[in-house]
């Protein structure tokens, strides 16, 4: 049977009485409606996860509605289900933190975003990622903790919790200024005055002399250190637990790794614990990554997904690393854990500003999509994924541009690299690179470097074996052109040191 018989069928059977269970049964599967006429449109506007996200949220309300005895056979019409994916579509596809007019006389509004950017603040925001999200939004009064439809007040970190729930599976989510802010929150909300445990061999240091144990005391919360730098087992967790605990707290070591005699907990063991003693259990990812990223030669990072669906409570990690966003702290997790959170002094303190939300947004809009398509379209990601070969192609393509300066004492040879993830990422990892290599006659590779980076634009290279290296990892496409012209300039230029 067609799917335009199925609904005949039963667009027949609601006109004359059909019972609540006959109509459940006709509701069309999901790949029916797929291969049918009434998607079509959907299908060439939209990625195929999202068209496939819309038609199953329709077809659930479709299944309430038939629990309730309120389902008409005509709803189930292909027909009326494309037209209902598109409606849920095209309001999907608004931006939550779009522009709008503020008429309301009310010039620094709270629900707006407070005041609007003059033009050179707003210049200066787009020179950083996600230009379009936010150079549209920039320049006057933008939705922010405004319900356009009920026009009452709302939470101005809504329209990044839904991206979040759905990219993550978790219940619940928030944003603050950065991880550090996302970890003191936690340990603030959910343990001050109590004792949190935690293994000594993820007491860690991160950049700006950031310690664990100092942000936990500061935090009002009281560090029981277990294991040892190399090994903890859960024993030694559940050993340290009395009436004062508060919390079970994991640390990924993102920015350093222990090698040989170790052994650590997983997540998941420690939710089992926690559920034991009625504790709960935060993670800390650091770097939190929404893909995996070992097919492509980097070492596996464990996911946010991953703890998730293990049950930690609260899970935090950066916006600005492996996820290619904004700075931002990120929390997900259960919705009484963010609740807590939210309601803690610390969250209006922390909280990023309109700027940020919009950005990142944009950036979580972009998982949405097929894997293949979010790794090109996220830059950092596009760039730790690049393959070899053509990151050699680029190489060349640069070294060839730049040799019409051989006559003024560049040379310019293309060497293989090896490039990192950097900033706490993935930090003893490398990955085959190519970069292309520069020396001149009449100024060592220090001095060629300090020019450059006095360029405009200023180009940061890498300096090996008294060369200085251009790698092409760290690179965008487009970038590429102007690297040149700026190593052109530059080197036609007399050296004049400073």
């Amino acid at each position: 049977m067609t799917v335009n018989e199925i609904q005949e069928s039963s667009s027949k059977k609601g006109r004359i009485g059909a019972s609540p269970s006959d109509l459940l049964r006709r509701i069309p599967a999901v790949d029916q409606l797929l291969a049918g006429p009434a998607l079509a449109s959907a299908l060439a506007e939209h990625p195929r996860p999202e068209v496939v996200r819309a038609v199953r949220a329709q077809l659930d309300m479709l299944r309430a509605a038939g629990r309730r005895g309120a389902l008409n056979g005509a709803d189930m019409e292909a027909e009326a289900i494309g037209s209902a994916v598109d409606a849920r579509l095209a309001r999907r596809a608004q931006a939550y933190y779009r522009a709008v007019i503020n008429a309301t006389g009310v010039v620094l509004h709270t629900g707006l975003g407070r005041a609007p950017l003059a033009a050179e603040a707003v210049a200066a925001v787009s020179a950083t990622a996600a230009v379009a999200a936010v150079s549209a939004t920039a320049a006057g009064a933008q939705r922010l903790e405004l319900d356009l439809v009920s026009g009452e007040r709302g939470g101005r970190d809504t329209g990044c919790a839904q991206l979040l729930c759905e990219l993550t599976g978790c219940e619940a989510a928030t944003v603050v200024n950065n991880n550090a802010g996302a970890t003191l929150l936690t340990l603030a909300a959910l343990a001050r005055g109590k004792k949190v445990v935690l293994s000594r061999g993820e007491m860690v240091e991160i950049g700006g002399s950031y310690r664990v144990p100092e942000i936990l005391r500061e935090s009002g919360a009281l560090l029981a250190e277990v294991g040892t730098t190399n090994r903890t087992h859960l024993a030694d967790y559940a050993a340290a637990i009395d009436d004062d605990t508060g919390l079970l707290l994991k640390v990924h070591t993102s920015n350093y790794r222990i090698r040989g005699f170790t052994a650590e907990v997983e997540v998941a063991e420690l939710v089992e614990l926690g559920k034991r003693f009625d504790l709960p259990v935060a993670h800390d990812l650091g770097s939190g990554s929404l893909l995996d990223l070992s097919p492509h030669g980097w070492p596996g990072e464990p996911s946010v997904t991953h703890s998730v669906k293990a049950g930690a409570d609260l899970i935090c990690f950066s916006g600005d690393k492996l996820l290619g966003g904004p700075q931002a702290g990120i929390l997900v997790g259960k919705a009484a854990a963010i609740e807590r959170c939210r309601r803690h002094p610390l969250f209006r303190a922390l909280r990023p500003g309109r700027m940020i939300y919009a950005a990142l947004e944009a950036t979580l809009r972009l998982y949405l999509t097929e894997e293949a398509e979010t790794l090109r379209r996220v830059p950092v990601l596009a760039r730790l994924t690049a393959s070899p070969e053509e990151l050699e192609e680029r190489a060349r393509g640069l070294a060839a541009r730049l040799r019409s300066m051989a006559s003024k004492g560049l040379e310019v040879t293309v060497v293989k690299s090896e490039a990192q993830a950097g900033s706490g990422s993935l930090p003893d990892a490398k990955v085959a690179s190519w970069a292309v290599r520069l020396t001149a006659k009449d100024r060592s590779a220090r001095q060629l470097a300090a020019q450059l980076r006095s360029g405009q634009p200023a180009v940061i290279g890498r300096l090996h074996d008294g060369c200085l290296l251009l790698d092409l990892r760290s690179l965008a496409l487009e970038e590429i052109e102007p690297l040149a012209e700026a190593v052109v300039t530059a080197f036609g230029q007399q050296w004049v040191a400073h």
